[in-house]
């Protein structure tokens, strides 16, 4: 694996800086739980299945009950977050859980390629969103662990710079980089003017949270995605981990939307490009409802155009 945004050390948790990539390769070492919180909260981790493994080995560093607190306040709409958190309550073992959540995550990142391969057409031109790689994940990765599970396929990568924090820019595009996967980037505002044009075979992203009947929260412009797709008859999947399914929330209008600081809109990295004092809106999230999802790909295999009904078996044996 030649990315990893995690590294367990046994007495301390070391974290890719994401915020520095992808000028510096930089890991920030985390000793209690407050470290790691900070470290969810101000986006050195992101991805929800990574945030959820972060959370475990925060606990795992510091398993005191103020620890889950501050751990569940870091970041609200990453049901993997919770999960986590949940599933290391119950631990009797609290450094064994956390090492076993991460090894598990790993593997079923892995198992969603392998059933998300098999949707991918030989040559495709798959365009994708934000970041859903081993960044965001134990390794290999959701979205983008579906394309590297496909690249004997011929198949080029299309990532969209994901405004405003530039995931697909930044990231994506570095991690192709480094695994000699074809890539090109665009701005987020051109992947409908390719649709038109024919140069765009699918989409795939991820999610931070499906509710049970398969609308998907996930960053910010997905659904403006899917809505493109529809138009131009493109299949859109959706690539998460059953520890992502949300049964708590009947549908996307329940989910929590996070809404992150305004300075990462009016500018980037200390520069400035919008008016001082002008007003923002910054939701981190949109939610994509399920009428628009071709399909959602999960360790357990492919649920096509997914329903409540679709989705029940898996969510009632897998979270």
């Amino acid at each position: 694996m030649k990315v990893e945004a995690l590294r367990w050390k046994g007495d301390a948790l070391e974290l890719l800086d994401q915020r520095q990539l992808p000028d510096r390769v930089v890991y920030v070492s985390c000793r209690n739980a407050a470290d790691v919180a900070a470290a969810i909260r101000d986006m050195v981790v992101r991805g929800a299945p990574a945030i959820g493994c972060a959370a475990a080995f925060g606990i795992a560093l510091e398993p005191a009950e103020s620890s889950y607190e501050v751990l569940a306040k870091s970041r609200p709409t990453a049901v993997n977050l919770f999960w986590a958190l949940e599933r290391m309550r119950r631990a009797k073992d609290k450094r064994a859980e956390a090492e076993a959540i991460f090894a598990e995550d790993l593997a079923v990142n892995r198992s969603i390629g392998a059933h998300g391969a098999k949707l991918i057409p030989q040559g495709a031109r798959v365009l994708t969103y934000c970041n859903t790689g081993a960044l965001a994940t134990a390794g290999h990765g959701t979205a983008l662990g579906v394309i590297r599970s496909a690249r004997d396929k011929g198949i080029s990568v299309i990532a969209c710079e994901t405004r405003p924090y530039l995931q697909g820019a930044r990231l994506t595009a570095w991690e192709c980089m480094q695994e000699g996967i074809p890539c090109t980037l665009i701005t987020d505002n051109m992947a409908g003017h390719l649709m038109s044009r024919n140069e765009v075979d699918l989409v795939i992203v991820g999610a931070d949270r499906i509710a049970a009947n398969g609308d998907t929260a996930n960053k910010i412009g997905t659904y403006t995605l899917a809505v493109l797709a529809r138009r131009h008859g493109l299949p859109f999947y959706v690539a998460a981990p059953l520890s992502t399914f949300d049964r708590s929330m009947a549908n996307g209008s329940l989910i929590p939307i996070e809404e992150r600081p305004a300075d990462e809109v009016t500018g980037y990295r200390g520069q400035r490009w919008a008016p001082e004092r002008v007003a923002v809106r910054n939701p981190a999230f949109d939610v994509t409802p399920a009428e628009l999802i071709t399909a959602i790909i999960c360790e357990k295999g492919v649920v096509q155009a997914p329903t409540r009904e679709r989705l029940q078996p898996l969510i009632s044996t897998g979270v």
